[in-house]
């Protein structure tokens, strides 16, 4: 499984297959077609063209001065391109989410003698209110976002199904777990 930061390095190393750039020119091209929620930090892109360098992924293609420090063009090397490709054809692990935060609640409200019942209103308000802020977003946002959106909202509707379930067999799972 590769982590966030694989993803990232990943990412701006199949940008570069387009052609050499410059760090700023990776992170502009990444927020603009990744970085809609969480664009990059320059220092983010800069220690990645770092590490693919030292891995041999990419290679300096120029240098040249700048108002500050030396500005690096970084291309893409054939050990990048082949990694682009394994990473490309590797499946992303699912989520079971089979540890998850909202159970914990839920059975911890039981066991505290809460009202477990009301955790559950309370959590499907909130995706309910989230639902609503993607599915306005979908609906003005151009393909990309309505896809990330998407993605989004068929995870929340999975969510809300769950929620719907615990609660009709809250008294069930009340005995199970105050044995």
């Amino acid at each position: 499984m590769y982590s966030p930061l694989m993803s990232i390095g990943h990412t701006l190393l199949g940008l570069l297959e387009s052609g050499p750039c410059h760090g700023y020119d990776l992170k502009r091209a990444f927020d603009e077609k990744f970085g809609h929620d969480r664009p990059l930090h320059y220092g983010q892109v800069y220690s990645t063209m770092s590490r693919l360098l030292k891995n041999g992924l990419v290679e300096v293609d120029g240098i040249e001065p700048g108002g500050g420090p030396e500005r690096k063009r970084y291309a893409i090397t054939e050990a990048g391109v082949t990694d682009v490709q394994r990473w490309l054809a590797t499946p992303e692990k699912p989520e079971p989410y089979l540890q998850s935060t909202l159970y914990t609640k839920v059975v911890l409200a039981l066991l505290t003698r809460r009202d477990a019942g009301d955790i559950l209103d309370t959590q499907r308000a909130e995706h309910l209110r989230m639902m609503r802020i993607l599915t306005d977003r979908k609906r003005k946002g151009d393909l990309a976002d309505q896809l990330i959106c998407d993605h989004a909202l068929f995870h929340l509707e999975a969510d809300l199904r769950w929620l719907e379930l615990t609660a009709a067999r809250l008294e069930k799972l009340a005995e199970v777990v105050t044995k």
